[in-house]
């Protein structure tokens, strides 16, 4: 392609994506992910680059979906004491599989709060009670409101709750969309139906008491080894659920620390080749993976070559 390839920013990602569409197409991702390359996913596990000295890290996340003709590269960078910058950045690469030229980079913080979200929602789809009324959000950043807008797409809840170590980022994002700030972790969890927990948390912030017999968990950060957001009794007597095998037993703590069972990826859900115990309490352990921002970046290329007022202007 002359010119060099198309750079395709945040604001035109929004644009371009639409969460209620990106749920079918996360859901057959993941589903082909578990298929392995029967399902025409190619996709070692992320590269991490300690980056010790700034407290930071950089990771390499690539994928290669045949079934799609989608392949892609991920770039991104994690400094969770970022003061004055984004704590994530990152851009998407998409390749011409059929003779690798780079054919667009695609803005990866927006396609990250959006495809993160839909993977917890899909996970919840078919893990969480389908009466479920009462949503506890444990976060309040970017991706707690992401959160809520991808779960919203499949209940209508009866009481949303958001906790955050800062009771003014929980009252603040309460008020934006319509839900209770809670002061302490445990009020915002007690009797939950559905339990999203996306923050930074090193060491368990959710302790098994405290969680509803038949409670699903979507379980989003401590992405690294020693970092943990469940107490390792909730894992234990949880039936758990991941994005990955491969990538939850090398990277998420709160499986490693626990030495808890996977029941089971989604994906093997989705295919019909495991049960989705949603009358018991579940965990849905992601650490986020390449083939997720593969096919969701893909669809912004697609539609972004489609957009008249996009392509020539």
């Amino acid at each position: 392609m002359s010119g060099g390839p198309r750079i395709i920013a945040a604001p035109d990602v929004y644009k371009l994506i639409r969460p209620k569409d990106l749920l079918p197409v996360i859901e057959k991702a993941l589903g082909n992910y578990s298929m392995g390359r029967d399902g025409g996913v190619i996709q070692p596990v992320r590269t991490v680059v300690p980056i010790e000295k700034y407290h930071g890290f950089l990771g390499v996340m690539s994928a290669f979906s045949g079934r799609d003709e989608a392949l892609a590269v991920k770039l991104v960078s994690f400094y969770p004491e970022a003061k004055d910058h984004p704590t994530h950045q990152a851009w998407v690469m998409i390749f011409n599989p059929a003779t690798g030229n780079l054919t667009a980079i695609v803005d990866g913080e927006s396609i990250t709060a959006i495809r993160t979200g839909i993977a917890s929602a899909v996970a919840s789809k078919h893990l969480a009670n389908p009466n479920a009324s009462v949503l506890a959000i444990l976060g309040s950043g970017i991706q707690a409101r992401s959160h809520f807008e991808a779960l919203s797409l499949l209940h209508s809840f009866a009481e949303v709750r958001i906790w955050s170590r800062t009771l003014a980022n929980a009252q603040k994002l309460a008020t934006e969309i319509g839900a209770k700030a809670c002061s302490t972790a445990e009020e915002a969890v007690r009797d939950a139906d559905i339990i999203c927990t996306v923050t930074f948390a090193t060491t368990p912030i959710i302790q098994a008491d405290w969680v509803k017999p038949g409670a699903h968990i979507n379980a989003v950060g401590a992405c690294r080894a020693d970092w943990q957001e469940l107490s390792s009794q909730l894992m234990k007597t949880s039936v758990v659920y991941c994005d990955s095998r491969d990538a939850c037993n090398q990277e998420a703590g709160d499986v490693i620390q626990s030495g808890c069972d996977i029941y089971a990826e989604i994906g093997e859900v989705i295919n019909g080749h495991k049960e989705a115990f949603w009358e018991k309490t579940t965990v849905f352990k992601s650490v986020g993976i390449a083939i997720e921002d593969v096919v969701s970046a893909k669809m912004v290329l697609d539609r972004y070559v489609n957009c008249p007022t996009m392509t020539n202007g």
